[in-house]
């Protein structure tokens, strides 16, 4: 009998379901939108019904709601890298750890 994997993540994760805006940057650029399942300091799961691999570079950008930021909702920019994809009825379900990150300032 396989033995439980220990938990890795060392950071909270909050289970949020956000629209997602996310460009691809491999095989040139194209973007997409999806819903996050949960989020982190580190990191994003989210659902999209485009197919991407593993290992790909990748740009997203989503609004944290004012239970996160305890004010009011904050655009984020984030850069990163797509460390595991599962299938789903979902979508694509896509865990990102995220390189760089930027808040955004309202124009």
């Amino acid at each position: 009998m396989a033995q439980p994997q220990p938990e890795k993540r060392t950071t909270r994760r909050f289970s949020l379901d956000l629209p997602i805006a996310i460009k691809f940057l491999e095989n040139g650029t194209y973007e997409v939108t999806g819903r996050t399942r949960d989020v982190s300091s580190r990191g994003v799961f989210f659902y999209v019904d485009s197919s991407i691999t593993e290992g790909s570079p990748i740009e997203f950008t989503m609004t944290l709601p004012p239970e996160i930021t305890l004010t009011s909702p904050i655009r984020v920019h984030c850069t990163g890298k797509v460390v595991r994809v599962d299938k789903s009825t979902l979508g694509q379900g896509v865990a990102v750890a995220i390189d760089k990150y930027n808040f955004l300032t309202e124009a």
